[in-house]
């Protein structure tokens, strides 16, 4: 690993939606570090983001890039079974990892993840990037000051509006939306309660991807799932995708002296009402919702490096959010609740 870094120059490995948001922020936005590379199978995808970018060195394969001795970290934007094998990989290679949620599979994966980090001295951060969103933040530092006594229940909602991509149908492949729509959802329950979750009960179905029902009868478009917390709190999470309507996520905090709410649907701070009825504009994309939020974890990840310490979201945080994905899934495989060890 590279030591006294003056700036941070990253490489990107996954170009598409969510890949782009991070790198544009890396290439433009964040003080301190530089985008010099990126990698992507797909060749209209490289190259486009590459003319957007201003990058000139693009690779096909991620092996490529990690080999790169001008790259000092990367960010990892690809499909989730990729992760474990990229991020071990990079740290082995001495790299900087800032990998997408969700982090892995499973336990396991992460496990190997994170001492792979931990055995090359790399920093390992996960991208929840709604701890970093000033309303949720702010809510967090609330919590802390005891404005609402001690917490009592934490309910926190992402409903998406597009449908499923086909590959996620595949819950082998995808682990289903509880990992890629809730994901952050069991992290801010986490963050919220300071606590672990140590027992869920979930109920899923598909209610809006009737592609999916004959080959893929285990997928469900639509998830509630509740959490016992080892502190004794209650959680709550629901979750849905091609709700049609906006994109809508929403934190609420019940205390045992009041309630705290951040998110909501609402694009602009201002409420319409006219003889047609509710009228306000909403938000119609977590790339639009969030884009401060991932600005600030972008900024969070080059700072920890710079300085050396752990950054704000470890692996430790993306390894409990997959253990309760897939204790999630098998609560709603068997009709029962489960417990985490």
């Amino acid at each position: 690993m590279k030591q006294n870094l003056k700036i941070i120059r990253i490489g990107l490995i996954g170009a598409g939606r969510a890949g782009l948001i991070h790198g544009r922020n890396f290439a433009f936005r964040v003080n301190k570090a530089k985008l010099v590379a990126l990698s992507d199978p797909d060749e209209k995808t490289r190259t486009t983001a590459a003319e957007e970018l201003g990058i000139g060195r693009t690779h096909a394969g991620y092996e490529e890039l990690i080999a790169d001795p001008e790259v000092d970290a990367v960010v990892i934007v690809t499909p989730t079974k990729f992760h474990r094998e990229i991020a071990v990989a990079a740290a082995r290679a001495g790299k900087h990892i800032l990998c997408e949620k969700p982090m892995a599979m499973n336990s396991a994966e992460c496990g190997e993840m994170i001492a792979a980090a931990a055995a090359a001295g790399v920093n390992l951060q996960i991208g929840f990037m709604r701890r970093f969103a000033p309303a949720f933040h702010d809510i967090k530092r609330r919590i802390d000051s005891g404005e609402i006594g001690d917490v009592v229940m934490v309910r926190s909602v992402t409903h998406g509006p597009s449908l499923p991509q086909p590959w996620m149908f595949d819950l082998a492949v995808s682990n289903g939306p509880l990992a890629e729509v809730n994901s952050h959802d069991i992290d801010t329950v986490r963050w919220m309660t300071g606590s672990e979750i140590v027992e869920v009960f979930a109920l899923g179905g598909n209610f809006r991807s009737p592609a999916a029902r004959e080959q893929y009868p285990d997928f469900y478009d639509n998830v509630s799932l509740v959490a016992r917390f080892a502190n004794g709190m209650q959680g709550i999470i629901s979750g849905a995708q091609g709700v049609g309507y906006g994109y809508d996520a929403r934190c609420e905090v019940l205390g045992t002296k009041g309630i705290l709410f951040a998110g909501g649907l609402e694009a602009l701070p201002v409420t319409r009402i006219t003889s047609d009825g509710l009228l306000t504009p909403v938000v119609k994309s977590w790339r639009d919702l969030f884009s401060d939020a991932y600005l600030a974890e972008d900024e969070e990840f080059v700072a920890s490096i710079l300085e050396r310490r752990a950054p704000g979201v470890t692996g430790e945080d993306g390894r409990r959010a997959v253990e309760v994905v897939n204790a999630g899934n098998a609560s709603i495989r068997t009709g029962t609740p489960v417990k985490l060890s």
